[in-house]
């Protein structure tokens, strides 16, 4: 499965950002695939693995600020594979191909 997820600490202060890096640094140190961008971190793998690890990033943030804000999006597809890379390369194939 993938899991798309935002966390937002509220009630810290004006900047977030070290707060963030920190529940990404938890993304980064599970060994599971994953990528971040401006708006998400999508993370692959079983469904335990992958919510226990959000698990882990909302509780590193919300050590630290008061409330936490947490935006999820998942893609259950038993059986399949590599769809962090796979589905992003299809479309950029389909753009090649015109």
């Amino acid at each position: 499965m993938l899991i798309a997820f935002s966390i937002t600490p509220l009630g810290g202060g004006d900047s977030v950002g070290d707060l963030v890096a920190e529940a990404v640094r938890v993304v980064r140190e599970s060994g599971l695939p994953n990528r971040t961008d401006a708006m998400f971190t999508t993370v692959e793998g079983e469904w335990d693995e992958v919510m226990a690890v959000v698990k882990r990033a909302v509780d590193v943030v919300a050590a630290q600020a008061p409330r936490v804000s947490v935006v999820l999006k998942a893609d259950v597809r038993p059986g399949v594979t590599d769809a962090l890379a796979g589905k992003v390369a299809r479309i950029e194939a389909r753009l090649t191909d015109g």
